[in-house]
């Protein structure tokens, strides 16, 4: 290598069992000739009595390759949280799993990730999939590469059997550590590794060859119902959320493609199936309606379904605000602002808005829109603007008695008609 020429580096994550410390192996023999720097990172969940040890085991081997030659350094990293009450062990330990490993491998300024899962892994996630009902993104299983936190992540060894695996272990003698909970029923992937595979493999032996090839199939059927998804939301899309009449007007398959591909892009987290059905079933009927949802509030207003992001409502005593000087003036602790700006004709006289306060809707407010319109209540003057419900939750300005202004709807005409200057003119900014 050139001198001055920066060294290439990838990583490996290094559980410490045969098929990631095989491939730890692998990786380092070849990148000792290709002359890269090998970075093993290995997570200590902290789940179980012998985790120091497995850790300890990783570090050292990894030590005995570098002394022997091989471009290997070691990285770990222990989690202090535990998963919450109800969580899934299983899945909380492969979410703080992946964001370790994302740490770890930009620390050491790896932009690729070597994972070890092989063959028989991929066709037990198909099958556990499929026992969970999934559609094709389940059955899609583990992808070949995919992009997480920056990195690229890399399963090299997809379509290698494990047979292979454990024969690589043994031609290089390899020590690995062994993991009780791959034998602990309460984990699904246990009990269809312990019981169920076992007699599977021996009714069909090439069952491993087959469910990875319905995971090959999977993901390219999810690859065409994401790119139809996406063409639809292009057109179905826009600023205000998911076209209710234009999505009505494709057929059945295309509508649970599209809001499936319109959830998981609105909504921060996953997006439950039960929700997906229950949207296919009531929004084509709702005029008005709210769907609770992970991370959000879905909303039918008028033509468009609307993700909203959650909202406390305030409980605020009402408190004085100053509406007499030019300027922009927050509604603390309501979000948006009302901007105050000087006018010579219009708006509201300044004398009026002395001593104007912020306080809660307590139902009964009446507002006048129009100078020759009557007075009516807020909710039939936001009907009639067609403002959002999630967007009434608004404070009221009040002075000297009077309702002077509401946001989304703007300053009572009464308000307007009084006599008097200097005037201002009100203006809310969400």
């Amino acid at each position: 290598m050139p001198a001055g020429a920066t060294v290439p580096r990838l990583a490996v994550a290094v559980s410490g069992g045969i098929d990631s410390i095989a491939l730890l192996h692998c990786t380092a023999r070849l990148c000792a000739a290709a002359g890269a720097q090998v970075h093993a990172l290995h997570v200590h969940h902290g789940l179980h009595a012998d985790a120091d040890a497995w850790m300890d085991q990783v570090a050292a081997q990894c030590r005995r390759w570098a002394r022997a030659g091989r471009p290997v350094q070691f990285h770990g990293h222990r989690i202090t949280e535990r998963p919450a009450p109800g969580d899934s062990v299983e899945a909380w330990a492969r979410s703080v799993r992946y964001d370790a490993l994302a740490a770890l491998a930009q620390q050491a300024g790896c932009g690729l990730v070597l994972l070890a899962q092989h063959r028989r892994d991929q066709a037990e996630t198909v099958l556990l999939q499929a026992l969970r009902g999934a559609g094709p993104a389940g059955l899609a299983a583990m992808p070949r590469q995919f992009q997480r936190g920056g990195l690229t992540w890399l399963r090299p060894w997809l379509d290698q059997p494990r047979v292979a695996i454990e024969a690589y272990a043994r031609r290089w003698r390899l020590s690995f550590v062994q993991d009780p909970a791959n034998a602990d029923d309460r984990f699904a992937r246990s009990r269809l590794r312990q019981r169920l595979w076992p007699q599977l493999q021996a009714l069909f032996p090439d069952a491993e060859t087959a469910l990875s090839a319905v995971a090959r199939r999977a993901q390219e059927v999810r690859a065409l119902v994401d790119e139809v998804a996406a063409a639809d939301a292009a057109r179905a899309g826009d600023a205000q959320g998911l076209n209710v009449p234009v999505w009505l007007a494709l057929s059945a398959a295309r509508r649970a493609a599209l809001l499936r591909h319109w959830l998981r892009l609105s909504l921060p987290g996953a997006v439950p199936e039960t929700l997906v059905q229950r949207l296919l079933l009531e929004l084509p009927s709702a005029r008005a309606a709210h769907w609770p949802a992970p991370g959000a509030g879905l909303w039918r207003h008028g033509d468009h379904l609307c993700a909203v992001p959650p909202r406390e409502p305030v409980q605020a005593e009402a408190r004085a605000i100053d509406l007499v000087r030019p300027g922009v003036h927050a509604l603390s602790p309501w979000p948006g602002a009302i901007r105050v700006e000087a006018v010579a004709t219009g708006g509201v006289p300044v004398v009026d808005l002395q001593g104007a306060q912020l306080r809660l809707r307590q139902g009964g407010e009446r507002f006048q829109r129009h100078a020759a319109g009557p007075p009516r209540s807020l909710k039939k003057q936001f009907q009639d603007l067609d403002v959002p419900a999630w967007q009434r939750d608004v404070p009221i300005v009040e002075a000297q008695g009077r309702l002077v202004f509401v946001p989304g709807l703007g300053t009572d005409a009464r308000a307007l008609a009084r006599p008097g200057s200097p005037r201002v003119r009100l203006h809310w900014q969400p």
